[in-house]
């Protein structure tokens, strides 16, 4: 596979959000609009510069009221992607594609929900209208047997890779305590100097065995967006110019959503893999490459799926791989360093770009010393997708 396009030529200009809650206050489009204007203002772009928009498929703002409420004028370009927190890094992908090929100069990507104080994701799917179409038939196979919220789906994986690898639920629990020692030290973090021991996460309720409390991420109210332009268009504006050297989605045999129980294997995430395919191939660069990640992580165990996946470890070596601090800040692979979903916000992946654009530009709050490369994942266990981002040298 040759390297896209787009690979090195669009950059990610302006980043913006709203403040991280449980009770926002204010409407989805409000929130929306806030973090599309935060991101405008990042870059020093004037809202009529604005020509395209993506979003994901969940989101309940549409385009043209981001526009009417912000000042657009015409829009050339819109998009939305499906399959909730998967969607992430195909937004920038979307946009890349947008801009190199002369569709729209500057697009915006966002996402913005009251998934805490409104509709709640976590709460499960067994509430849905029973009408007719694929996505409930599909559910129709679990719904019967209890299978009803992403816990449960996650930890019947889980508990196969537990068996499989040998590895514990201490080990998922490295994750959890990494993600909150970063979040600690965020104070745009919900979990904000509040770190947690590994007895702590293992002394956390059960919500699904063998996921603890701990092992699952918050539910947040908010919004945030992302500026991506030209790379010569981003050089003349306000923030140092982060490159996008890769965006790829990726969806792979059997996949179901959330629930690809009847593979060969449940100890693997095959979409994450055609992700990691791509992402090394287009960008001509290999896993020791990458100074920092971060990895979606909406439950631990998927955490260290996406290790093996991406190559970062050999399949059932993560266990290891993250022993002994080498995930947290100093070690060779620091991960979600303003403390992931788990730590900072669940805003669908979206925030954790934003946090790879600020390691770039040497603006994290738990900043990796000459951070050159950067790798961002998206949703696990749907299709999915994945970003590298890299400084403009």
């Amino acid at each position: 596979m040759t390297s896209h396009a787009f690979a090195g030529k669009v950059a990610i200009a302006g980043i913006g959000a709203t403040e991280f809650s449980k009770k926002s206050g204010r409407s989805e489009l409000r929130l929306a609009v806030e973090a599309v204007k935060a991101a405008l203002d990042d870059a020093g772009i004037h809202p009529s510069e604005v020509q395209g928009t993506v979003t994901y498929g969940t989101d309940t703002n549409p385009d043209v009221d981001i526009a009417r409420s912000l000042g657009f004028d015409d829009l050339t370009f819109f998009s939305r992607i499906y399959f909730g927190g998967g969607a992430a890094c195909g937004t920038i992908q979307q946009a890349a594609l947008a801009v190199n090929s002369g569709v729209a100069d500057v697009v915006v990507c966002y996402r913005a929900f009251n998934e805490r104080s409104g509709n709640r994701f976590g709460a499960g799917v067994q509430g849905r209208a029973p009408i007719a179409n694929a996505e409930n038939a599909h559910l129709a196979s679990y719904i019967p047997v209890g299978l009803l919220t992403p816990a449960q789906w996650v930890a019947m994986a889980a508990a196969r890779y537990l068996y499989s690898t040998g590895a514990t639920s201490e080990d998922f629990g490295r994750v959890a305590v990494a993600d909150r020692k970063h979040a600690a030290t965020n104070p745009k973090a919900w979990f904000y100097q509040q770190p947690i021991t590994l007895e702590e996460h293992q002394a956390s309720r059960w919500i699904v065995e063998p996921l603890h409390l701990l092992d699952c991420c918050q539910e947040t109210d908010g919004g945030q967006a992302i500026v991506v332009t030209s790379v010569e268009r981003a050089r003349d504006l306000r923030q140092d110019v982060v490159i996008v050297d890769a965006a790829v989605q990726g969806s792979a045999k059997g996949q179901d959503m959330m629930t690809s129980y009847y593979r060969d294997d449940l100890c693997g995430l095959p979409e994450m893999g055609v992700v990691a395919r791509q992402l090394w191939e287009t960008s001509g660069l290999k896993p020791s490459d990458i100074d920092a990640a971060i990895l979606y992580d909406h439950f631990t165990p998927y955490v260290l799926y996406q290790l093996e996946e991406l190559g970062f470890c050999g399949k059932g070596e993560a266990k290891d791989f993250i022993k002994d601090g080498r995930i947290e800040l100093g070690g060779e692979l620091p991960i979600n360093t303003h403390g992931g979903q788990l730590g900072e916000a669940y805003l669908h992946g979206m925030n954790g770009i934003a946090e790879g654009v600020r390691l770039l530009r040497g603006q994290s709050y738990n900043q990796v010393e000459g951070a050159e490369k950067v790798l961002v994942t998206a949703g696990t266990g749907v299709p999915t997708s994945g970003l590298i981002l890299g400084k403009d040298v």
